[in-house]
């Protein structure tokens, strides 16, 4: 956990944030609880974010990756998803999330693909489907965010990285 990994995003979007002088990679990192649960960046823009994370260390009593665990998976996606739709003068606020747990996962690692299924002025959705290492579809989720303003928020471009 914690070691540094590269994500890929557009380059046109490297350069817009390199030019404000912001760290790209690290400001849609899976943050704090997502490095605990080594979540995984791979890919990030706004129409496909990509990322894993491991069962082990994610389970329930039983034995099963935690239905929370892949809550916070869709959601960091999905945010992630919506921070990029956003932009630099946006910050994204998940505001409605809802998961359809399918199957359960006792190993291995999960993949979850993020889409947009709307891109609007001041709200997203995105559909987070996550499944297993032989592509059996884990879980369903779906994720709204609230785009607000980077000026109505304190802290401007640092606010970006607590939401």
């Amino acid at each position: 956990m914690g070691e540094q990994h590269a994500v890929k995003f557009p380059q046109e979007v490297l350069d817009e944030y390199a030019a404000l002088g912001i760290d790209l990679p690290a400001l849609f990192s899976a943050g704090d609880l997502g490095e605990r649960m080594d979540i995984r960046i791979l890919e990030a823009s706004a129409d496909r974010v990509v990322g894993t994370m491991p069962v082990k260390g994610n389970t329930q009593p039983y034995g099963l990756l935690h239905g929370g665990a892949s809550a916070v998976l869709a959601e960091t996606l999905g945010s992630i998803g919506a921070m990029m739709h956003g932009g630099i003068s946006k910050i994204a606020v998940g505001v409605d999330l809802n998961c359809t747990h399918h199957r359960g996962a006792r190993s291995g690692v999960v993949t979850g693909v993020a889409t947009p299924v709307h891109r609007g002025r001041s709200t997203t959705t995105f559909e987070i489907v996550i499944t297993d290492e032989q592509d059996k579809r884990i879980c369903t989720a779906r994720l709204t965010c609230l785009l607000r303003d980077v000026d109505q928020v304190a802290g401007g471009a640092e606010a970006h990285s607590q939401a």
